[in-house]
């Protein structure tokens, strides 16, 4: 009976996810929750044989891969962790001793560690393995999920300075962080991912060329404000209008008039150049084009006369 429950209740993906993890202690937790409906700390300790700390440590792994969404239930839950949306909290403070074993003991861990080092370009610094081994511990990234991280995050320091520069183990971190948040725990949503982000960074650079930017990168600022445009759905040649108006009133690329000028486009539904030619053109007034309709002609005998009496 258990075994139908295992195999009508564990989908292949939590498959996936349970082995990625390599963590006994998560699988056994995962298992005794499908058993016994919810989980109670307390029990699963005492019938998984394990400490509280150890039992907590898997729920909160568990959560975090999203393969348990169930309230705790025991006479005082703990506070339920959440994943800091940046990484201003640091990873666990983890021994270099307890990394050393890890990497020893656990082959993917080991291939994490050599492609880190390949991506970051020297030997692994203490630091280094720390904050590899909190993605893939802490954050609970799959192995084969941070090999694409780790590639996507080289990838985008060639693309903004070069072969000259490679990342850092803070750069990494912030980016597993990003992927943390977006739930990316397979290789197909990666694929995705890294597809829509190269994209976007494609639309940026067109972006970029069409302000006359080409000999210094983006700082994150102008890179927010273009990004929102892109957001709001504009096209390129809308972009171009409103940055031929900015140099027209201000002679200089000013970021938040330009963006005074979208905003207020986008406030009307105008996010082409036929849109915004139609609706949004410099002409004059309709109040002033019809004072002028209406004015009458000069009589120039009229005019002579009274030049004539002066």
């Amino acid at each position: 009976m258990q075994e139908n429950m295992a195999e009508k209740n564990i989908s292949r993906q939590a498959l996936d996810q349970l082995i990625a993890a390599h963590d006994g202690d998560v699988a056994l937790l995962y298992l005794h929750w499908l058993q016994s409906g919810s989980l109670d700390t307390e029990r699963a300790a005492s019938a998984l044989c394990r400490t509280m700390r150890e039992i907590t440590a898997a729920e909160e792994k568990l959560r975090r891969m999203g393969l348990m969404t169930e309230r705790v239930s025991v006479a005082k839950p703990p506070a339920a962790p959440q994943l800091p949306l940046d990484p201003a909290e640091e990873l666990p403070q983890y021994p270099a001793s307890d990394l050393t074993q890890r990497s020893r003991e656990d082959p993917a861990f080991s291939a994490i560690l050599a492609e880190g080092a390949r991506v970051i370009g020297h030997n692994l610094s203490s630091n280094d393995m720390r904050v590899l081994f909190g993605i893939y511990d802490y954050l609970g990234l799959p192995a084969e999920v941070i090999f694409m991280l780790l590639s996507d995050c080289a990838d985008q320091f060639t693309e903004r300075y070069g072969t000259s520069r490679r990342p850092s183990a803070k750069a990494i971190e912030k980016l597993a962080y990003e992927w943390a948040r977006q739930e990316i725990l397979t290789l197909e949503q990666a694929d995705s991912y890294i597809a829509e982000r190269k994209e976007r960074r494609g639309e940026i650079f067109q972006i970029k060329a069409l302000l006359n930017i080409y000999d210094r990168a983006l700082s994150a600022t102008e890179e927010k404000y273009i990004t929102s445009w892109l957001d709001m759905g504009f096209h390129e040649d809308a972009i171009a209008i409103a940055y031929d108006r900015t140099l027209t009133q201000t002679s200089a690329l000013k970021w938040p008039y330009m963006n005074k000028i979208l905003l207020s486009w986008h406030e009307k539904g105008l996010h082409t150049a036929k849109e915004i030619e139609e609706k949004d053109s410099r002409r004059v007034p309709s109040a002033q084009r019809g004072a002028a309709k209406d004015a009458k002609p000069v009589d120039m005998d009229a005019l002579r006369k009274m030049i004539d009496k002066i």
